[in-house]
């Protein structure tokens, strides 16, 4: 696991967008080209290629609306966690069950994970999941929701590059409880933070 004292968190704005920059560059745009604009509302440039993708996560980030805890090493963003207000970030996957079933809305949700190539398997994803509720903690705090996978009946081993958001394993390790099921293999986990 990563030393905490090893990296640091830095919040994503426009004076860490060239690390956040640099990290998706180094990955291709991350998935094809998404640039963590999917959860986003949609907009005209969403889903019109890579480059139309980053400027609309460019201009979310210039007015305060795309927020995420960069996990640094050094001055490189090695990883990150995004979040936001349901107004921030609606689109998520099984949205029709996921309205159908709940009782409330979160004050925030973690919606992606990203972690470079290079630091995998060490414990970042983990650093950059608590810097992300560190953050919400120094914005008042309040319920927050994750939609992890939820392998724990699963045999298989699932691939790294497809665990966009974490398993239901390290929220629970993370103090967040299980809400209920949410598509084939993912999860509502919730835990409410407390203000810094």
């Amino acid at each position: 696991m990563a030393s905490e004292s090893s990296y640091t968190i830095a919040r994503l704005g426009p004076e860490t967008w060239p690390a956040f920059d640099a990290l998706v560059q180094r990955h291709n745009g991350i998935f094809g080209g998404c640039w963590c604009i999917w959860f986003h509302p949609d907009g005209p440039e969403r889903g019109q290629g890579a480059e139309a993708n980053r400027a609309l996560k460019k201009a979310y980030v210039e007015q305060g609306k795309a927020h995420a805890a960069l996990v640094m090493d050094g001055d490189e963003a090695i990883a990150w966690a995004e979040y936001g207000t349901p107004v921030e970030l609606p689109s998520i996957h099984h949205r029709k069950e996921y309205d159908a079933t709940k009782s409330a809305d979160p004050d925030y949700r973690i919606t992606c994970v990203f972690v470079d190539k290079r630091y995998r398997r060490q414990g970042v994803t983990e650093l950059a999941i608590t810097g992300a509720l560190d953050l919400i903690a120094q914005a008042g705090g309040g319920r927050v929701e994750s939609y992890p996978h939820d392998l724990t009946d699963q045999t298989k081993k699932l691939s790294s590059s497809f665990v966009y958001n974490g398993t239901r394993r390290l929220y629970e390790r993370l103090g967040f409880t299980y809400d209920r099921p949410k598509g084939l293999r993912n999860c509502v986990m919730v835990k409410v933070v407390e203000p810094a």
